[in-house]
């Protein structure tokens, strides 16, 4: 094959943004959500730890994670959390069920579907505290 031939065989390369199907995606937000988790998890291993070296430092601690950012912060975990569950329980079917690979995509959508049905209200339900708070009422 000639050098021409074969620049022309070639895929153009322009763009850096990978552009690829949503089984990609899924896993690109499967391994995020996999590393957000963990480092919550460190933080928590280590906040909980400061009852025993100190107990007010420990209180004070406490008393930071009372604000609307944090509580914002955990929606995004509980989100974080659900959707790192349940793209687990569809890579397991997609490795452990002979028709997994066949179905990973309708799988995908459908566990984006039960994402969005559980994430809604509970968001609702865990900002409306903060929210009544931040804008006064009863």
């Amino acid at each position: 094959m000639s050098a021409e031939a074969a620049e022309v065989s070639r895929p153009s390369r322009r763009g850096t943004l990978y552009r690829g199907d949503p089984g990609m995606w899924s896993w690109v937000a499967h391994r995020i959500t996999g590393v957000l988790t963990f480092f919550f998890l460190f933080a928590h291993v280590l906040d909980t730890a400061l009852v025993r070296v100190s107990p007010q430092v420990y209180n004070e601690v406490i008393e930071t994670y009372k604000t609307p950012l944090v509580n914002l912060l955990e929606v995004g975990l509980v989100g974080a959390v659900l959707y790192h569950a349940l793209n687990g329980i569809r890579v397991m079917l997609v490795d452990f069920w002979a028709k997994g690979p066949r179905y990973q995509r309708q799988m995908l959508w459908g566990i984006l579907a039960v994402w969005l049905l559980v994430m809604i209200p509970g968001a609702y339900f865990m900002m409306v505290r903060t929210v009544t708070e931040m804008f006064g009422g009863s």
